[in-house]
């Protein structure tokens, strides 16, 4: 649930975005931003109860800081995991980075026709993590991976060479959007709740982990979008592709380090257990 706020969240931001810039002109967005930051201000002191006491046998000087996160960040199933969903999910800040000239200087779409564009994506990716619940009970979160990464880079490219051959418009470009994100509803909670499986009391380090490289390769691919502009969409759908296909070749490779180091400490264990019998 954690993960699917964090995944919608930028969606649903610029079609109130796009309302208020409608209806008041782009400096509200700012007045806006001010009025959220209070309301979240004031929620946390006082609608936020403390649930848990300091903890004096945790250190913050540097040192025991960065050997944890370094503990963290080397794991396997870390980094595989996480880096699948901050690439997969890096697919949508290009979107975002590239729509608002794909809809609205390409296509001619007005802030408030852009802004239900925005909600109607949205509403796919809400959707897909609701049904993902429903998947989870009879398939296991790898299998739900994979699936949807295939499905995703599939769609990627074929978004990317639409718009390379000029068949393109709006509602097609609308709908593989649509559908691509639909992918990631199933891609990055499961594998964000993979990549913190494994530490327990360390979930906390690993959760700003992840989202550290979430918003730093997110940040990387909206820029690139900007670098590659050309007066087309195919920067936009070309990066989204290339996020999909990256992402699914590092979970390829990743769960075969996973697979040959869960199988080395195998051996280890049963080393050690003939060992004690001798």
């Amino acid at each position: 649930m954690l993960m699917l706020v964090v995944a919608v969240s930028p969606i649903i931001a610029p079609t109130l975005g796009g309302y208020v810039t409608a209806m008041l002109g782009w400096r509200y967005v700012f007045a806006m931003l001010i009025i959220v930051d209070i309301i979240i201000i004031g929620g946390a002191y006082f609608l936020l109860p403390e649930s848990k006491k300091p903890d004096p046998n945790f250190s913050l000087r540097p040192g025991p800081i960065i050997k944890n996160f370094t503990g963290v960040v080397t794991h396997p199933q870390f980094y595989t995991y996480a880096l699948t969903a901050a690439v997969s999910a890096a697919g949508l800040y290009a979107y975002i980075g590239g729509s608002p000239h794909v809809f609205m200087e390409i296509f001619r779409v007005n802030e408030r026709q852009y802004g239900w564009i925005f909600a109607l994506i949205a509403m796919g990716l809400i959707g897909a993590s609701q049904v993902n619940s429903v998947l989870l009970k009879v398939y296991s979160s790898e299998q739900i991976i994979r699936v949807a990464l295939y499905c995703q880079s599939i769609i990627g490219a074929s978004m990317a060479l639409i718009t390379l051959f000029g068949w393109n418009d709006l509602f097609i470009t609308i709908f593989l959007i649509f559908i691509f994100l639909c992918t990631q509803g199933f891609v990055f909670p499961n594998a964000s709740a993979l990549s913190l499986a494994s530490f327990g009391h360390n979930a906390g380090s690993a959760s700003a982990l992840l989202g550290a490289i979430q918003m730093t390769i997110g940040a990387g691919t909206s820029a690139l979008v900007s670098v590659l502009q050309n007066q087309t969409a195919l920067p936009m759908t070309g990066v989204m592709a290339c996020c999909a296909i990256t992402a699914l070749s590092i979970f390829l490779l990743g769960s075969r380090i996973i697979v040959q180091r869960a199988s080395a400490e195998e051996i280890q264990e049963e080393d050690v257990e003939m060992i004690s019998t001798l």
